[in-house]
């Protein structure tokens, strides 16, 4: 895999190696922000799913022109977090 917008193309075709190598890539990331904000493992890991479920089932809500996936992911995931520590 070379780049994102690779990475962005393959998503958009439906190719799950193309997520799979997302997750390996940028999943410790995305998880351990969701730890941090959360305090929870547990909250963490739904979290990261639901931030790679998000990525697969509309990959053009990434749009490489502006900027890395990793950053992309980490926002999501920073988003999520930051609701799931206000609800509780």
């Amino acid at each position: 895999m070379t780049g994102d917008m690779e990475l962005c193309a393959l998503l958009m075709a439906g190719d799950l190696d193309a997520l799979a190598h997302a997750y390996d890539q940028h999943g410790p990331y995305v998880y351990g922000v969701a730890v941090k904000v959360t305090g929870s493992r547990a909250h963490a890991e739904e979290i990261t799913q639901n931030v790679f479920v998000a990525l697969w089932q509309d990959p053009l809500s990434y749009d490489p022109a502006l900027g890395p996936l990793r950053a992309w992911l980490v926002g999501r995931a920073l988003h999520e977090s930051a609701l799931r520590a206000k609800v509780g």
